[in-house]
């Protein structure tokens, strides 16, 4: 029933993680972690969130749904052309869960977050808190087959050896945490794991390097989605002188924000060879989508209240802006640059007690990690403020429990 999860996630009191032991899950991986991640004291939410099994249910509905369309022949982009047989590792699928149903606002195809909330999920299997986990027994088995399994689809049954975790200044990153998690993985699993910025990366005749050693696989976490601004990890891609995963095709065919607008046309998809069945769950689970034309700069000003501005090719709700509390100066600057307009779908909420204040209302959206279709992991981020952050005392990925 849904009313038990709405029941758990009003009462601030309910399902507190065992702080201890998350404390001492983040001990056991070393000194250097420790100290990365009470650097930043908001990466974990003090309370799970709650689902039920119906809101699960219609969450796979909408991501199966987007997975058979974006394999439609007619959905291909022309912004990566260069296409592999590997199918990028770590999916997001964002949704909004509320009274009327799970909406879909986005989704990322270089999400953050998994390591760590495998992490804190482990650390709390003991813990008092109502319904059942939804993830893998073996987290790190099920994140190493993915990688490999990326290897294969690329390399056969060649060794993979030396894996770059990769970066724009990683250590500066609010998620470096799982940088080292990551790397750690791969290395218990006796592979050579590093590590880098892009800058370090120099292409070679006989392929990708960094510091002398040959890279085999690029773990990207960089936020510029189609290489652009790196021309060697890009050249290594184009040229297949290392796997590279998550890749640009599955930015362009996922996660450019201006596909969530596709994903509403339902006579496109119909033209497109979708089925009634995914087009009617697309219908339901992905609010209203349309490409911001500066043309139509009145209509948008007069309905802004309606909508949340998203930039088309953005990122971590940077320059993302609900048009209820858009300011002049910033819808004028929406209008001369590339957004998309969804229709506004209030977050879920969960009460939280944060010693020192009143109980308060915490928002929350659900993540859904996702590879070849399927989901690993979910995880919840709870906030306050406009959009998903990691500047709230008590807010930050939160364990996701399953009730009813």
């Amino acid at each position: 029933m849904v009313d038990q999860a709405i029941r758990l996630n009003a009462d601030c009191h309910s399902a507190a993680i065992d702080r201890a032991a998350l404390d001492t899950a983040q001990h056991r991986q070393g000194p250097e972690f420790y100290q990365a991640v009470n650097e930043r004291p908001h990466l974990f939410s003090s309370a799970a969130f709650f689902i039920s099994p119906a809101q699960l249910e219609k969450m796979r509905r909408v991501i199966a749904s987007v997975e058979s369309v974006t394999k439609l022949p007619g959905w291909a982009s022309s912004q990566a052309p260069v296409q592999g047989n590997a199918l990028g590792v770590f999916y997001g699928y964002d949704f909004h869960l509320n009274a009327e149903g799970a909406h879909l606002i986005e989704i990322n195809t270089n999400a953050g977050g998994a390591f760590l909330i495998a992490l804190l999920q482990q650390s709390q299997l003991n813990a008092q808190i109502p319904g059942a986990t939804f993830a893998p027994e073996e987290p790190e088995q099920a994140f190493l087959e993915m990688f490999r399994n990326e290897w294969r689809l690329e390399r056969g049954d060649a060794p993979l050896q030396t894996i770059a975790i990769v970066d724009e200044q990683p250590p500066q990153q609010y998620l470096y945490p799982e940088f080292l998690l990551a790397q750690r993985m791969f290395e218990r699993a006796g592979m050579h794991a590093l590590i880098a910025d892009p800058l370090e990366l120099e292409t070679r005749a006989d392929g990708l390097y960094c510091a002398d050693r040959r890279i085999d696989l690029i773990y990207n976490r960089l936020t510029d989605f189609l290489l652009q601004q790196h021309p060697a990890l890009l050249a290594a891609y184009e040229t297949k002188l290392a796997v590279v995963t998550p890749h640009p095709h599955a930015y362009a065919r996922h996660a450019d924000k201006r596909n969530l607008a596709r994903l509403c046309d339902a006579e496109a998809l119909r033209a497109m060879g979708a089925t009634e069945e995914a087009i009617s769950a697309l219908q339901t689970g992905v609010p209203l989508t349309r490409a911001v034309h500066a043309e139509d700069h009145d209509q948008w000003w007069n309905e802004r209240k309606q909508w949340f501005f998203k930039p088309a090719t953005g990122y971590g709700a940077k320059a993302a802006y609900r048009g209820e509390k858009v300011t002049h100066r910033v819808f004028e600057e929406i209008m001369q640059h590339d957004y998309v307009a969804q229709k506004f779908a209030a977050p879920g909420e969960r009460m939280m007690c944060i010693e020192g204040a009143e109980p308060a209302p915490y928002k929350s959206d659900v993540r859904c990690y996702v590879y070849d279709g399927e989901i690993q992991l979910i995880a919840a981020r709870l906030y306050q403020g406009q959009t998903t952050n990691f500047r709230t005392p008590g807010g930050g990925f939160a364990l996701v429990r399953m009730v009813g």
